[in-house]
């Protein structure tokens, strides 16, 4: 299967140049081909085409999976009454104390919920069960990432800009053919404004090839 995926613009990474009306071509789980998407589509015109709003650019790396996991509860929709609907950390998860069934589900949504910030690549620590959903989702792992938060922070965030400050710091590393189609699609003119409102403003995340979020 061929797909073609489309947007305003292409922030390839690697100090490459944005390519506006870019596209990258997803073969299977490879990137087969990335430019312009006139260039990308002529060389595979049978392909299947997403087209998505605003920059489209590697996938995400969070470098904090390990505590957005282990010492954040991401509260069920039907807790929102009583919980609220952001995540749980600090004091108030330590007064909330879930026991490891309650945590599994949280794990799982969490997962979902870094997924919907075009997060790809995730520092996780030796939890057999968190590895084991990590490894379920697709996710990848970072190497060597802390498993500590820093001497100052407020908390973990969802959002990968947060620790990774610019683009560069925050993708997993620069589209390259035959590498894993791991992709992101933010609704942002550009990367501007991409770092000014964050993550929180992706609209789909390709895993391997796979669309595994898509915002309605």
């Amino acid at each position: 299967m061929l797909t073609i995926h489309a947007a305003d613009v292409l922030l390839p990474g690697g100090g490459r140049a944005p390519v506006p009306g870019g596209a990258v071509a997803v073969r299977d789980a490879e990137i087969a081909a990335f430019g312009r998407y006139e260039d990308v589509a002529a060389a595979h015109p049978d392909a299947r085409l997403r087209r998505w709003p605003g920059v489209l650019t590697p996938g995400l790396r969070q470098w904090h999976g390990h505590w957005l996991l282990t010492r954040v509860y991401h509260p069920d929709p039907r807790e929102a009454d009583e919980w609220g609907t952001a995540p749980i950390s600090g004091p108030a998860f330590d007064a909330l104390a879930p026991d490891a069934a309650r945590m599994a589900g949280s794990v799982r949504r969490g997962i979902q919920r870094m997924l919907a910030h075009g997060t790809t690549h995730v520092g996780i620590g030796a939890r057999p069960e968190v590895r084991q959903a990590v490894a379920r989702a697709g996710l990848r792992e970072v190497p060597n990432a802390p498993l500590l938060a820093p001497p100052v922070w407020d908390g973990p965030d969802l959002d990968p800009f947060v620790e990774g400050h610019d683009l560069a710091g925050t993708v997993h590393g620069p589209l390259t053919v035959g590498q894993p189609a791991d992709l992101a699609a933010f609704d942002v003119t550009d990367e501007t404004g991409l770092l000014a409102h964050g993550a929180a403003t992706c609209v789909a995340t390709v895993l391997g090839g796979r669309l595994v979020f898509r915002r309605r």
